[in-house]
């Protein structure tokens, strides 16, 4: 090959190699921009998704996290119902007269007392005659304090039964062995269910007027949830606001029970999700972000170019 084909063939390949370079230069600028322009359609992780921690090469020692000084406090102590000291005045082995007698250590003992018996008052009202006006007249008493109604059973065992029967949701049959076993008191079944229908009429006026209080808010949160009581299939209604949280019972799931429960008048704004039943109130609604940004994600993934359910995702 001669000095000038030689040349000519290093000209040839320099502007191939500047022709590859030229593309590959426009490659990378495309590229880029669809990167720009990807990052610009991101949306941040949410707040509960932690940064990536950059673990540790092999070799390399992760510093020790320091411990707060509230880790290593021990357990409070009680304040002590009771206080029982052991001293020792004598020597055990020589029997010499101990000198320098000082607090060694604390030792503390929780435990519940026994659990006293029930207190049964009987009340002897005596009666007289009276010649004038010819009837016989009772000593006045006044037990409305201590009793409901005629029942025998005191305002405390009676708030105690509610409490086992309504709080800690406890059988007829378990409350009635724990009243025998631990305050020795029998107390028959359908004593106990009257006593607890009688509560129930006591406090309905309270429940009437939590109600009442309700309805007079600006703004009250309802919702629903399943519930099975004896066999049948029911629902729990609660409305609440940020000082009253009220619960009813209900068979029905139908906007009939919002009514009964916000009432027919109702003028502030009723926040709930997305369940028909609340449709009923026609007033100021406002529903729930949670369930709202569920279904626009569902409509982003399903409508991925739409760009108003973009920038719904993006609030």
């Amino acid at each position: 090959m001669t000095l000038e084909e030689e040349n000519a063939h290093l000209r040839a390949e320099n502007q191939a190699l500047r022709e590859a370079m030229g593309q590959t230069q426009e490659l990378l600028r495309v590229a880029l921009a669809r990167i720009e322009e990807l990052e610009k359609l991101k949306t941040p992780p949410p707040t509960f998704v932690k940064a990536n921690v950059k673990k540790p090469e092999k070799g390399e020692k992760k510093a020790r996290k320091k411990r707060d000084a509230k880790q290593n406090r021990a357990r409070p102590r009680s304040s002590p119902t009771q206080i029982i000291e052991h001293r020792l005045v004598h020597c055990p082995e020589c029997h010499l007269r101990l000198g320098g007698i000082s607090l060694a250590r604390l030792r503390e003992v929780i435990d519940v007392p026994v659990p006293p018996p029930v207190e049964i008052t009987e009340h002897r009202i005596y009666k007289g005659w009276c010649a004038g006006c010819q009837k016989w007249h009772e000593a006045p008493v006044d037990l409305h304090e201590q009793v409901m109604g005629k029942s025998r059973l005191g305002v405390r065992l009676a708030s105690l039964i509610a409490t086992l029967r309504t709080v800690m949701r406890l059988p007829i049959r378990q409350i009635q062995a724990y009243l025998l076993t631990l305050h020795g008191v029998t107390i028959s079944t359908g004593e106990m269910v009257e006593l607890l229908h009688r509560i129930k009429d006591q406090m309905q006026p309270y429940l009437d007027a939590l109600k009442t209080q309700i309805r007079a808010s600006p703004a009250v949160q309802a919702d629903e949830t399943g519930w099975r009581e004896d066999g049948t299939n029911g629902s729990i209604w609660s409305v609440s606001t940020p000082s009253i949280r009220y619960y009813e019972y209900h068979h029905s799931r139908g906007g009939e029970v919002v009514k009964a429960l916000i009432g027919k008048n109702f003028e502030g704004v009723l926040g709930s999700d997305f369940y028909a039943a609340y449709n009923i109130h026609q007033g100021l609604h406002q529903r729930c972000w949670v369930h709202y940004l569920r279904d626009v994600h569902d409509l982003k993934e399903k409508y991925p170019h739409d760009e108003p359910t973009k920038c719904a995702t993006r609030l």
